[in-house]
């Protein structure tokens, strides 16, 4: 399974931007999905997450409530709808899979990764 983020942008602050991670080669049916985000100079950190059957969603705090992860499997694609953007949200944004049913939060517990798409917000 390869994966392919896209919908990256540049937007003002308080704006909307979704971004998808389309799935291929394979069935996303079985994984577990999460998103990354590297600012610059900054770390890795983990963004949120869903089950392989986008009945459980987590999200780290800096983002709850703002962003929403979805999963359709039909489509093999997984979004990350973001609202209310703020400057601290640019960063490059990473997706990534696992296969399995479990809790994922760490980037050691991915193993298949997308190339990242970039998010830019404007103040």
């Amino acid at each position: 399974v390869q994966l392919q983020a896209s919908g990256g942008g540049l937007v003002q602050a308080g704006n909307s931007l979704r971004l998808s991670c389309a799935a291929s080669g394979g069935t996303f049916s079985h994984y577990g999905v999460g998103w990354f985000r590297q600012a610059p100079g900054q770390v890795r950190e983990f963004v949120a997450m869903i089950t392989y059957n986008g009945g459980t969603t987590k999200y780290a705090d800096s983002v709850r409530g703002r962003f929403t992860i979805s999963k359709d499997n039909n489509k093999n694609t997984v979004y990350l709808q973001m609202t209310s953007l703020k400057p601290e949200d640019t960063a490059i944004y990473y997706c990534a899979a696992v296969y399995g049913g479990s809790y994922y939060y760490h980037e050691y517990e991915y193993n298949l990764w997308g190339q990242g798409t970039l998010v830019t917000v404007s103040s």
